[in-house]
């Protein structure tokens, strides 16, 4: 098995269950020296799209599930790996327990862009679901949104 340590939407336990219905939840913890940020703007969505940064000083909250490689294979393709959306990378996750080697996957696409107001909105939730404290939740919440949902 292969450990993911998700965040964004995938913080969220229902859509992982969706996503990796084998695999099962670890726990959660910090990815140090990392940032959350969006991209992919210029794609065709609704908005940008969370991805990871490198940049010493933050951290970001993350769910860790041990995949099977079945969900592995499937999360890959949800995630677009198999289209260069995203790529995998290998990244040390700080838990209660010491650290742990997991993979996240970020965007292969410029860092910048706003993300729609539905999507952090989502992205909120998922992370109250998954247990983040107040003040990641807050942190989250700051973030400006496009104003593509109110265009009709």
């Amino acid at each position: 098995m292969t450990l993911y340590a998700a965040y964004g939407s995938n913080l969220d336990p229902r859509q992982m269950l969706l996503r990796a219905p084998h695999s099962p939840h670890r726990g959660t913890g910090w990815l140090r020296g990392w940032r959350l940020t969006f991209g992919g703007e210029e794609i065709g969505w609704e908005g940008a799209v969370a991805t990871l940064a490198e940049d010493d000083g933050h951290s970001v909250f993350v769910s860790i599930y041990d995949l099977t490689r079945v969900d592995e294979n499937a999360l890959d393709e949800w995630e677009g790996v198999t289209t260069d959306l995203y790529r995998k990378i290998r990244v040390r996750v700080e838990t209660l327990d010491g650290s742990s080697l997991c993979y996240v996957y970020v965007l292969n696409s410029f860092e910048g862009g706003l993300p729609s107001p539905r999507y952090l909105e989502i992205m909120v939730n998922a992370a109250r679901e998954a247990g983040a404290p107040d003040d990641y939740i807050n942190f989250l919440m700051q973030f400006s949104t496009s104003r593509i949902d109110e265009i009709d």
